[in-house]
């Protein structure tokens, strides 16, 4: 475990807010799935008093997290795709109606593990890349011919003002460096290029009602953003906030009884029983219960003068 500051303002004053629940872990990588039912389960939650950001503290060390990536496997999420493809057709929208069509346009998905969004932003005429740590992942998304670099962002050493668009779906929250991954994303960016998250809202009014039972507080979520400190987190990176919307997603219903379970065993079990004997299993709802976001922003387009007119060639290692 690792002591960190405030990765927002550097400050080392904090105040716990929720204590450590470690003593339940499993002991398992596999709690930092994307299909992981491991609500309830974290280290020590607290709120920076000089800047408002929450986070994990202490926490498991970076190296550490980022093995874990590498090297996890998660079959569930292949099964939970019609899902995923109705979410990310919905959230393709906005971002198409302030930025317009693909055309062409280069848009990078960071921590696109399987590439669902990719595949839905390449049929809507986007030249679509994704950069994804799993091994796993990586191969499932390039069996399917998407461009997937293995890999962090930073490791992908994409060229300066690359990319239209790029995009963090449920991925920031996990990241030991948020504030130094979106600076690595404002180099990337053309001037003018837009900036795309969607992770949970701490301070929502369904995440205080719940407060230590919402089940976002999860030991593989390192941090914890509101709409306030994510906007300062994106200013400080450099970008220009636009706008923050409440957006919910698609699960199937047996995927949502499992999830239930989790949570409230007797009534997801009962649940998944009704669903079983209705044969509804696959039938897709749309969830939203207000406690997830997704913020707009983009790189100013004055910073045109400091970029070159010609980046380097993409290196060999990329897929074509």
């Amino acid at each position: 475990m690792e002591f960190v500051a405030c990765n927002l303002c550097g400050s080392s004053r904090a105040r716990l807010r929720f204590p450590s629940t470690l003593s339940r872990r499993r002991g398992s990588a596999a709690d930092f799935r994307c299909t992981s039912n491991g609500y309830g389960i974290h280290p020590p939650i607290v709120q920076c008093v000089d800047c408002g950001l929450v986070y994990a503290n202490p926490r498991c060390e970076a190296g550490e997290i980022t093995g874990t990536y590498r090297a996890l496997e998660d079959p569930l999420y292949v099964l939970e795709r019609e899902g995923r493809v109705l979410t990310f057709e919905r959230h393709l929208r906005p971002i198409e109606r302030l930025v317009g069509p693909g055309r062409g346009r280069r848009l990078l998905d960071v921590g696109c593990h399987i590439g669902v969004f990719l595949e839905i932003a390449a049929a809507h005429g986007w030249e679509a890349w994704g950069v994804e740590p799993s091994r796993w992942a990586v191969g499932v998304a390039r069996s399917r011919g998407l461009r997937v670099v293995e890999g962090t962002l930073r490791e992908a050493a994409f060229p300066d003002a690359w990319f239209d668009v790029v995009t963090m779906w449920d991925v920031i929250e996990h990241l030991t460096d948020p504030l130094g991954e979106l600076r690595e994303v404002h180099r990337i960016l053309k001037p003018g290029g837009w900036m795309v998250i969607h992770t949970m809202d701490i301070e929502s009014p369904f995440a205080r009602l719940l407060g230590p039972r919402w089940p976002w507080l999860m030991e593989m979520h390192l941090y914890y953003f509101s709409r306030r400190t994510l906007r300062a987190m994106l200013e400080k990176a450099g970008f220009r906030f636009h706008s923050a919307t409440v957006q919910g997603r698609y699960l199937r219903l047996g995927y949502l009884a499992s999830r239930l379970r989790a949570l409230f065993p007797r009534l997801g079990m009962a649940l998944a029983a009704v669903i079983r004997l209705v044969h509804l299993e696959g039938l897709p709802v749309h969830i939203n219960l207000g406690d997830l976001f997704t913020a707009y922003a983009w790189k100013p387009a004055e910073e045109e003068a400091r970029v070159p007119k010609a980046g380097p060639v993409a290196p060999s290692s990329w897929p074509a």
